[in-house]
């Protein structure tokens, strides 16, 4: 057998109910919850019963959905099942620092919380639209975006999925033209134009707020989503940045099965990671892990 990764799921997925079955069964789990909650009180509630406005909110949803990754992260070592790399989509990607080491639990929970409210400020003072473009090669979507100002790719999901990040006044034009292509868009119901330029305001916040935090060497290899290879060199500037740089998901799953990944675990909310996996090498497996049940089904003999 290959190697195991873990993958943490990022913004978009979150759901009312998420990682409450996790917690119930799992101590582990149910630790990283207690955590949560004593750092900023009702992010348990919000988990659990929030409303989908409430938890569509940036501020909320992604020490939410940090909480459920980490959870159920802990919650598969808890079973034995532990990863030899990991890596994180977006928001997700802060869950699997905490998950390797590089900060404790509660400094990175601290973080994705002051990520989400600097990335919520910035999309209100910098509006803009994302779109996830499908039947296009990411080179041919790059083309589009050349087309038009402060458009941006900033999601290279799968061979056939980009997702680009788009002033607000674009965004109909930008979907017409990839139609006019022969591809297909759909607008996206986010708040903001995430791992775009749009985001600089965000990132450089981000980076004053870790002047004063020490981060460790990993004990898991994790994979960067700015650069798809994993962790090396000023580990801040790749945190500061992957808040207005592309995700280059694609490049992750295909780095990882190159370095003898073969099992993708999905750990945290959904099954997004899943699909993207599945289509961008239908030869490994991937299995998600969002409730008990589901790592009752995960086979790795």
């Amino acid at each position: 057998m290959g190697k195991i990764a873990f993958v943490f799921s990022g913004q978009g997925a979150q759901y009312s109910g998420m990682g409450k079955a996790m917690a119930e069964a799992s101590p582990a789990a149910k630790a990283v919850f207690d955590m949560a909650d004593s750092v900023r009180s009702g992010t348990s509630r919000q988990c659990f019963e929030g409303s989908a406005e409430e938890l569509c909110q940036t501020v909320n949803t992604q020490p939410c959905v940090f909480a459920a990754d980490l959870a159920a992260a802990y919650a598969l070592t808890e079973r034995g099942i532990t990863p030899d790399s990991v890596a994180g989509f977006s928001l997700g990607e802060i869950a699997a620092l905490a998950f390797s080491g590089m900060l404790s639990d509660e400094e990175a929970f601290r973080l994705v919380c002051k990520r989400g409210e600097l990335m919520d400020k910035a999309a209100r003072e910098n509006p803009g639209a994302m779109a996830a473009v499908m039947k296009l090669t990411a080179a041919q979507v790059e083309e589009i975006c050349r087309r038009f100002g402060s458009t941006y790719p900033v999601n290279y999901n799968s061979p056939a999925q980009t997702v680009v990040a788009t002033a607000g006044e674009n965004a109909e034009a930008f979907c017409q033209a990839v139609k006019e292509a022969g591809g297909k868009a759909k607008l996206l119901a986010v708040s903001g134009a995430f791992h775009s330029p749009f985001m600089a305001q965000a990132a450089q916040g981000l980076a004053d707020y870790m002047k004063d935090i020490t981060f460790s060497e990993p004990r898991t290899v994790i994979y960067s989503d700015v650069t798809a290879k994993p962790y090396e060199g000023d580990y801040k500037a790749l945190v500061k940045a992957q808040v207005e740089s592309p995700v280059r998901w694609q490049s992750i799953v295909e780095n990882m099965i190159a370095d003898g990944t073969d099992t993708f675990i999905e750990v945290g909310v959904g099954k997004t990671l899943t699909g993207l996996i599945k289509r961008i090498s239908p030869e490994v497996r991937a299995f998600k892990a969002e409730t008990p049940e589901d790592i009752d089904k995960i086979t790795l003999s």
